[in-house]
This record gives structure tokens, sequence and C-alpha cells, in this order.
């Protein structure tokens, strides 16, 4: 029996040119209608635009909410909701609009705030690390004040947050085969981003939730849920939460998920699950092509990554 689940990539996974290939289609015209109106500027033009423009989280974040939902839309029309789906921190908007717990206005005025908010920030500092050893990680974060795990991806991959002295003392004390710092003003996914939080709940408490179609399974919590209530907790949780993807790829064994498709540009979630779930079949969707050619991912039942 096939069993899908979707997943939606967040910051990081963007690309100049996102979007333009289904920019003519009725539906996507109308909500790059609405997203202009809402945001005051153009998501067509900064996704067509230089790169560095696009790469700065206040355009980010809208960007890729607006351009992954068409995706949803499209994709859903021609096959239908999923059995599961996921998002990786800002993909999880995406992954609420596909299980049709808020509309896409709401979540892209949600977003919106998000994004001003993380743009704002300062003060902090991301590093990713890649193939470490966890025990001296964990060892070494609970020791060390100001700085947490905030995206837990892989076995082999992480994220920390926190203020820069702080990540410094992690990064010269954990051994890892390559040591990244992000470009990003703040400390996402850390209690330093709490007055952040604070302000976005007031625009979160404010957005009906309705129940799940499908389940969606969090970021700061990776267990399936419908309920309405409690998913805005959770995301209510996410600005502050680390982001448990490795934990939520289990889930999908779990589930007894045959088909994941990552819906949006890039590869990066797939790269993370081929190396964990390595007995699921995987697709990228971010072209009209890609859509037209999920017949044949279905039927060969192999694992693909185009």
């Amino acid at each position: 029996m096939t069993k899908t689940a979707w997943v939606f990539p967040g910051q990081g996974s963007q690309s100049v040119g996102m979007g333009a290939d289904f920019q003519d289609l009725p539906g996507a015209k109308y909500k790059f209608k609405i997203a202009e109106k809402i945001l005051g500027w153009s998501v067509l033009d900064i996704c067509q635009g230089d790169e560095s423009t696009l790469a700065r989280t206040l355009y980010t974040q809208p960007c890729l909410y607006v351009v992954e939902s068409i995706l949803v839309d499209l994709l859903a029309k021609k096959t239908g909701l999923p059995q599961l789906v996921a998002g990786h921190s800002l993909g999880e908007y995406v992954a609420l609009y596909a299980a049709k717990v808020f509309d896409f206005e709401s979540g892209l005025r949600l977003v919106k705030k998000r994004a001003e908010l993380m743009d704002s920030s300062a003060g902090g500092k991301m590093a990713a690390l890649m193939k470490f050893d966890r025990s001296q990680l964990n060892a070494a974060l609970a020791e060390t004040d100001n700085v947490v795990l905030a995206n837990d991806n892989s076995e082999g991959q992480v994220v920390i947050s926190g203020t820069p002295e702080a990540v410094k003392k992690i990064v010269d004390k954990v051994k890892a085969k390559r040591i990244m710092s992000l470009n990003v003003s703040g400390a996402f996914h850390s209690p330093l981003m709490y007055e952040a939080s604070a302000q976005f709940l007031r625009v979160l408490d404010s957005v009906s939730f309705n129940d799940a179609k499908v389940p969606v399974i969090s970021n700061v919590q990776p267990t399936p849920a419908f309920g309405k209530e409690e998913l805005k907790q959770r995301l209510a949780q996410q600005m502050t939460g680390s982001v448990r993807w490795r934990e939520i790829m289990l889930q999908f064994t779990q589930a007894e998920i045959t088909h994941i498709i990552e819906v949006g540009p890039g590869k990066a979630l797939r790269g993370l699950l081929k190396r964990t779930c390595r007995e699921i079949n995987l697709r990228g969707v971010d072209t009209l092509e890609q859509l037209n050619t999920l017949e044949q991912f279905y039927s060969k039942g192999l694992v693909l990554s185009s």
C-alpha cells in the first residue's frame, strides 16, 4: 500500500528564479497578487532579482511560503492530500497550510511577522557541525550557558545557536569534520529569541486554526497531531524551540510511509532523508515538469532525487 508524506524545506533552500515556472497559471497569479497586497512587495520580483536580497530573512521566508503553498495547490489537485506532512522550520507553516489548518492569507501574515522579527534580531550566532561526536557535543552544551542545539537535522548534522561567545566555546570544544558559521544575525530556535517570540504570539493568537485534514508532525514535538489547539501551541513554541528533524524522519518509518515528496526548491531534506530513511522512495517537486512526472515516481518504486 502506498503511503505518502510531503515535506517542506525552510530558509536556506531558496533559489533565484523559483516560482517562475508556474507564474502564469491562474491559481498562482491570484496568490502572487494577494501576497503583494499583504507584503507590500512582489514575491516574483524578489525571486527573480539578486541572490543577496532573496537571502535576507525578511524576504526569504515569505517567498518560500508563497512558492511552496502554490506548489501544494498544484500537487493536491494532481494527487490529492498525502497521509502525513512536516516542514523544516519555516516549512512547518506550509505543512499547516497543506493540512488546511489555516488559509493562505492567514499563514502569510504569520510568516510576514515572523520574518520581520527574525530579520531585526541581533546579537546571536548560529553554526552548523557535520560529522561530530554527539556525546561530546551534548556534554559541551550542558556545560555552557547561552547556547543550545537549534536544529537536530540528522545523526551527522546539527546547528547550534546562542551568543557569539557561547557558540565559539562549543566550536572550540567539539571536534567535527566540518564547522560552518551561518549567515544570520540572530540566535534562531533558541531562548534568546524570547522577546521576538512574545511579539509573534500576539499575532498568532489572532489567527483561527482548524483541525488538520491530515496529521502534521511539528518541529518541537515530532509526533503526528490533528487538533487545532495542540498544533497552535506547538507552533507557538517553534521560534525558541529546537527543530527536531532527526526524530521527525524516524516518524516516517514508524508510520510506514512509502513515498516522500519534498515540495519546494533544493534537495536539502532529501539529502537528510536519503541517509535516514533508506527504504522510502524520495522525489522533489518545484517545477511543472516534475509535477507531470509523478506517475512515473509512484509506478517505478525507485528512490529518486531529481
